[in-house]
């Protein structure tokens, strides 16, 4: 028992921020190499977070008091944790790096959003960020406070940037189910994913390949329009397609927010995440994850 003890508490330590649904895809490749600390807001998930292999602590970003037991707890920090959902400042980011380590390492995983709107248009990681949502500004926010503490306290950012998250319980059923139009073809927009599993796994890669500094398009190979996206969901689930609709009577049918989705398009080159972490995803293609649900249904 005390040689077990003695290995636990002799490996690494990694930080995980905001261990949600990605997180705790996380922990079982990263429990085995690191004694793991995860934080959440909520006392009622300690012991799903125990369960998983994690220490759970009990903190939030909102309340910068609550950090002050996490500093130099653990040298590499996964920073999974949502911006505020109001204001130009990411402040969760910004009482985060209070406690961060000097000489730390760093994965953020940040979105495809704050390159904002491309037309269409197939982009790097070279590419300058041109925010224009409140979302995405905070996001460009977030980024740029990490990167200050990284120059500051000599430590290694790494950020991921990702497009829409899916999984099997992570799909827009309920959307369809509900009939929410999409843009219609001439109208539509390009638009990026990245399995939750895969982007997991990408975070792993990033605590041990990524380079100093370097930003990532954590994105698959779909290139797909997105009412093409959800004609593959209802495809594969048995559901009605969603109606298409021109944007200007789209602005009137929709939510302002669900609007901002569909007025970006771009394409995300994912080369580099191939190249430099040497990732191969599970899932290549959004098709890869819905042909399986239409093979259960022959």
């Amino acid at each position: 028992m005390n040689t077990q003890n003695n290995v636990r508490f002799n490996k690494p330590r990694l930080l995980i921020v905001g261990c949600g649904d990605v997180g705790m895809r996380l922990l079982p490749s990263v429990v085995e190499r690191f004694r793991v600390f995860a934080v959440t807001s909520q006392p009622a998930r300690c012991a799903e977070l125990r369960a998983a292999g994690a220490v759970p602590i009990v903190a939030d970003l909102d309340r910068p008091a609550s950090l002050a037991r996490l500093a130099g707890l653990a040298p590499r920090v996964v920073h999974l944790a949502p911006p505020p959902r109001q204001g130009a400042l990411d402040l969760r980011t910004r009482n985060l790096t209070a406690i961060l380590p000097e000489g730390g390492h760093v994965v953020y995983i940040s979105t495809s959003g704050v390159y904002g709107d491309r037309g269409g248009a197939l982009i790097d990681e070279t590419a300058p960020r041109a925010a224009r949502n409140a979302r995405a500004l905070r996001r460009v926010d977030a980024e740029q406070v990490l990167r200050a503490w990284a120059v500051a306290a000599k430590g290694k950012l790494s950020i991921l940037r990702a497009p829409g998250i899916y999984a099997a319980e992570r799909l827009p059923l309920e959307r369809l189910r509900q009939g929410t139009p999409a843009l219609a073809p001439q109208d539509d927009v390009y638009t990026n994913h990245i399995h939750a599993d895969d982007l997991a796994r990408l975070a792993l890669l990033a605590l041990f390949r990524a380079r100093p500094g370097r930003a990532y398009n954590a994105s698959d190979d779909t290139h797909l329009k997105m009412g093409e996206y959800f004609d593959l969901v209802a495809d594969a689930y048995g559901l009605p397609r969603a109606p298409r609709l021109p944007r200007a009577a789209l602005a009137q049918a929709v939510s302002p927010m669900l609007l901002s989705f569909m007025s970006e398009s771009r394409r995300l080159d994912n080369r580099r995440i191939k190249e430099e972490l040497r990732a191969r995803l599970r899932y290549p293609r959004v098709e890869d994850l819905l042909a399986k649900r239409q093979d259960a249904r022959v």
